[in-house]
């Protein structure tokens, strides 16, 4: 029995995600910090859809956890053909701000944690054939922004291990996407302790949680290598690309270091 594996799967994007595959009968393992609304949404999503679902609550930041993950699925005999590392959070505002714990941290959940679990997962992925890799970035991961740097830098450094991985594996029958959701009506903003301004100027151009997952697993089945959710955020992807650097960051640097 195989099973697709969800980092962040208790709230936004990842619980969105879970909802997707539970519908199209995955089973799955539900990982994240909080026990409570895991096992509340597992419980949920057994009985609605049938399917088998188990749960973990870990911090991710924790020293040694991507093993500790690893680990578990093994003792408990679980053959993981999807990977999805969805776990990711920001921190916003001048760098110094933050101290070297809280951006070490944050670093290890956005690209440590989705690094180490897709090298330990790799052998069952490799042998539980067709398999799939979900990596989520971010529109962020395109340009340099301003307020948001260490996070944008994670989310281009999520970006870039999933274009050279799915090379890689092209020809092993392990396909990786890398999916980069704009605004999205998640907690977010309230994590990354984003100023007001930023907060009203995304809500507008906000996804549903529910409508990014879907295009993320639709992608991911497609096999696609990348996609960017929502015609405005490929328009602004095109647009830094397009226009000169020093500009896009001084539009970005406007919304995210002033609140």
């Amino acid at each position: 029995m195989k099973y697709a594996l969800i980092t962040g799967a208790s709230k936004g994007i990842g619980k969105a995600i879970v909802e997707e595959l539970a519908a199209r009968k995955i089973n799955l393992l539900l990982v994240a910090r909080s026990e409570d609304l895991l096992q509340t949404l597992t419980m949920d999503i057994q009985a609605r859809f049938g399917i088998k679902a188990d749960w973990l609550a870990i911090d991710l930041a924790q020293d040694h956890a991507a093993g500790k993950v690893f680990q578990w699925t093994k003792d408990n005999g679980y053959a993981v053909n999807i990977l999805i590392n969805n776990a990711g959070y920001g921190l916003s505002g001048q760098f110094e701000k933050y101290s070297t714990d809280e951006y070490t941290q944050m670093m290890q959940v956005n690209m440590t944690v989705p690094v180490l679990l897709t090298n330990l997962f790799i052998p069952d992925l490799k042998r539980n054939t067709p398999s799939y890799i979900l990596n989520i970035a971010s529109s962020a991961a395109y340009q340099a922004v301003p307020g948001l740097t260490v996070y944008a830098a994670s989310k281009a450094f999520v970006l870039s291990f999933s274009r050279g991985l799915a090379f890689e594996l092209r020809k092993s029958g392990v396909s990786v996407t890398a999916v980069s959701p704009g605004g999205t009506d998640t907690d977010f903003a309230n994590r990354a302790q984003v100023g007001a301004k930023a907060v009203k100027a995304g809500e507008k151009l906000n996804m549903t949680a529910e409508a990014v997952a879907k295009l993320a697993v639709d992608a991911l089945f497609a096999k696609k290598t990348e996609i960017i959710t929502g015609f405005v955020n490929k328009l602004g992807a095109f647009l830094v690309w397009l226009l000169p650097k020093k500009l896009t960051e001084t539009t970005a640097s406007g919304i995210y270091n002033n609140g």
